[in-house]
């Protein structure tokens, strides 16, 4: 249950996002098979989107798009370095 909280947590936050994939990409510091990694996941959704809900059940359709946006989002977090984590707020508490 606690995983739920913290990934709705994390979703709320999204507005950081868009600097820290700015500099996710542009950064020297992400290797390439990690960027490529990542734009693979995001091109893959957005050419084949997969629906456990459908949309048009209105906002309960748009659930699993966020939880599936939110999977790519925290996958780019833990592939990124420590110090691009610490500049944007993203501190793993468990490492």
């Amino acid at each position: 249950m606690f995983k739920y909280f913290k990934r709705l947590k994390f979703v709320l936050k999204f507005w950081k996002f868009i600097p820290f994939i700015k500099d996710f990409f542009s950064s020297k510091e992400v290797g390439l098979h990690k960027k490529v990694l990542s734009i693979l996941l995001i091109a893959t959704y957005a050419f084949f989107p997969f629906d456990l809900i459908p949309d048009y059940l209105a906002l309960i359709g748009i659930v699993d798009d966020v939880v599936i946006a939110t999977f790519f989002l925290e996958r780019m977090v833990k592939m990124a370095p420590q110090s691009l984590k610490e500049r944007h707020g993203f501190i793993d508490k468990a490492a």
